[in-house]
């Protein structure tokens, strides 16, 4: 179906594709042959579809095309050339200001955030590799849906970066502290078994069952009705530990930058 308020060309930029079924969105992270990769212009359509679609939509479901969910960002992102559109990736953001680098990770974060507003309900739909920001991306929905082949990583910290992308907290919510900085700190794959026994998944089903498995998940959630659905959902949001979720984003922010600060540093004096 489709959305007149929705930019075809942001979408297509950021390698998304956006189908409406009555009260169901999927969103698919279409660039296959870079395992769905990610750039700066992926996170800004991201952003545009959370900003435009329509509030009769009470599911938004999260795919990747062909073999994997998303294999976190694109290599691009390292070199310092410019991608799609954006000046010089990653080591760009050294060339701008504290507050216009700050401003523009927040945009970036804009992209994920608007996916746990319990206007929605949202769900990850996982096959073969998550990793990076592809991992977050589905941190970021209520619900993920495995395959049996899913992979989880949190790859950041051995690139000597940080997840910025909004991972920190749910992830802490999910599995704890303890747990949650091991799988950051080493950066080690999660198996899709793993990944269910420790609370990072809500089912682990067969590869050729996911649709299915998903589809399920979707009719379930549309029996209620939408406002009990949304007020239960803000209350759990409410009820989970750790800290203030804007307050949070920023310190992700702030951390990713202190980062890159000092690897470009590093990279000078070799």
């Amino acid at each position: 179906m489709p959305v007149p308020s929705i930019d075809a060309g942001v979408l297509d930029r950021g390698g998304i594709r956006l189908a409406i079924a009555g009260p169901v969105a999927t969103i698919t992270l279409d660039r296959p042959d870079v395992l769905n990769a990610q750039t700066p212009a992926t996170w800004q359509a991201l952003r545009h579809i959370g900003e435009q679609l329509d509030p009769d939509v009470r599911v938004v479901v999260v795919r990747g095309s062909g073999r994997a969910f998303s294999a976190g960002l694109d290599r691009r992102m390292f070199t310092g050339e410019p991608v799609d559109g954006e000046p010089g990736g990653l080591p760009g953001m050294l060339s701008l200001s504290a507050e216009e680098a700050d401003a523009k990770i927040a945009s970036y974060q804009a992209g994920f955030t608007w996916l746990s507003d319990p206007a929605r309900v949202t769900i990850a739909a996982v096959q073969g590799h998550a990793i990076g920001a592809g991992f977050q991306l589905a941190l970021a929905c209520d619900f993920r849906v495995l395959a049996e082949d899913a992979r989880f990583c949190m790859a950041e910290t051995g690139l000597g970066l940080v997840p910025d992308l909004g991972g920190t907290l749910p992830l802490v919510r999910l599995v704890g502290y303890s747990r949650a900085a091991e799988l950051c700190v080493t950066s080690r794959r999660v198996s899709a078994e793993e990944s269910l026994r420790i609370g990072l998944a809500n089912s682990v089903v067969p590869l050729d069952g996911l649709d299915a498995a998903v589809e399920e998940l979707v009719a379930a959630v549309l029996k209620p009705l939408p406002g009990a659905v949304s007020e239960t959902l803000a209350l759990i949001a409410a009820a989970a530990d750790g800290p203030e979720p804007q307050a949070q984003l920023a310190l992700e922010r702030a951390a990713q930058l202190r980062r890159l600060r000092s690897l470009a540093a590093l990279s000078a004096q070799s």
